[in-house]
């Protein structure tokens, strides 16, 4: 027994036990709190990390518009694409008949290793005389150099002088004579379409005339770049005004089953637009069959589009119109019906599908706007931001 006591835990011999346990408790809690104080320190006067909020990449809606590219450099001279603004603005005029334009044009597959930097949006406006709001236009390209190009089809002896500090300047394109109502309004589309596949970093193809971009550039520029389909509006009336001006002459190359109609103002892709500039069969049909009150601009594309490339296409237009008032013609707007409320409606007043999900903002342009909305409408609209 004495060995075993021998060897039994001992007391501490030294005097004042507790009050050294006290002080080692004291110790470590006193140590771990300027630790944790030290940690959250450091933490606070370190940069935080940043929270990228990205939109889905197939849903768009007004108040969560899609996630905008790189935003083009400004100045005269853009980084991103190595394109001066002296290249960026060159004349697109030439000596080719339309014939070889076409043939030209038809011939340059979408091939975007051929182009240097970003895609680009040809933007093409189809008038008469002068723009109706080029201030507008202008404060809307602005710093955007080397995504976009611009192609003007105006009367063939309308000759205002455009300021070379302007985005228009020299790029009015080799016109002919167009005549509301007849097959030189498929020709003007045609020849527009041509021109711009002539770059072959245009991807997007934009039709126009007295309309208006109702985003700022960024926002348009990728709801169209990624977009999956073209917007050509295509649909069925039964009317007088549609199905009624089927010729029957068109048999059987256009039957009356695939008689549609359209509006005029289309955005399509590279490969859509290839397509229309190099058909004969359907414009040949068209040109000779398709005459007052039959207008080939309001059928000819659509009819086309839906019978060989459905797939491609949407069905509907991305210009907003107001047909809301009997007439041959929309609604056009004068500085006094500009207001907050209507540039809302427009532009977050609709549903449609963009790339398989539903979205409010269907519409990234409107017409028919007055020159007189010019003031208003800059008041309203903000593309810088």
């Amino acid at each position: 027994m004495g060995g075993i006591e021998k060897h039994a835990v001992q007391p501490f011999s030294k005097p004042f036990t507790i009050h050294k346990l006290v002080y080692y408790a004291i110790s470590f809690v006193f140590g771990l709190s300027i630790g944790i104080l030290i940690s959250l320190q450091l933490k606070s006067s370190s940069p935080r990390p940043l929270i990228v909020f990205q939109a889905a990449p197939n849903f768009v809606s007004c108040t969560s518009p899609p996630v905008p590219p790189l935003s083009p450099s400004n100045g005269t001279f853009n980084s991103s694409t190595g394109i001066s603004l002296k290249e960026e603005y060159q004349s697109v005029m030439h000596n080719m008949s339309d014939q070889e334009l076409l043939l030209r044009a038809s011939s340059r597959v979408p091939r975007l290793q051929e182009s240097r930097g970003h895609p680009k949006i040809a933007f093409m406006f189809l008038t008469g005389g002068p723009l109706p709001l080029p201030l507008l236009w202008e404060n809307f390209f602005e710093g955007h150099q080397g995504f976009y190009t611009i192609y003007v089809h105006s009367h063939l002896h309308y000759n205002q002088i455009v300021p070379q500090t302007s985005v228009f300047y020299g790029r009015r394109i080799p016109s002919q004579p167009v005549y509301w109502g007849t097959a030189t309004m498929i020709d003007a589309e045609r020849r527009l379409l041509a021109n711009a596949l002539l770059d072959p970093s245009n991807q997007q193809f934009v039709l126009s005339d007295s309309c208006i971009p109702l985003f700022n550039f960024t926002t348009i520029y990728d709801y169209l770049i990624t977009s999956t389909l073209s917007f050509i509006s295509v649909y069925d009336d039964p009317g007088k005004d549609g199905r009624g001006r089927y010729n029957p002459q068109m048999s059987p190359v256009i039957n009356a089953t695939d008689w549609l109609k359209g509006s005029q103002w289309f955005e399509m892709h590279r490969d859509m637009a290839l397509h229309i500039v190099s058909d004969e069969t359907y414009y040949s049909v068209f040109k000779q069959y398709c005459r007052p009150p039959c207008y080939n601009d309001e059928h000819y594309i659509a009819t086309m589009v839906n019978m060989l490339y459905g797939k491609l296409n949407s069905n509907r237009s991305i210009t907003w119109v107001d047909w809301s008032r009997e007439g041959a013609h929309p609604r056009k707007y004068g500085d006094a019906d500009i207001n907050h409320e209507l540039l809302s409606q427009i532009r977050c007043g609709s549903e449609c599908i963009y790339n398989g999900n539903t979205t409010s903002m269907c519409f990234l342009f409107a017409r028919k706007f007055s020159p007189s909305t010019l003031k208003p409408l800059m008041r309203l609209l903000h593309f810088q931001y």
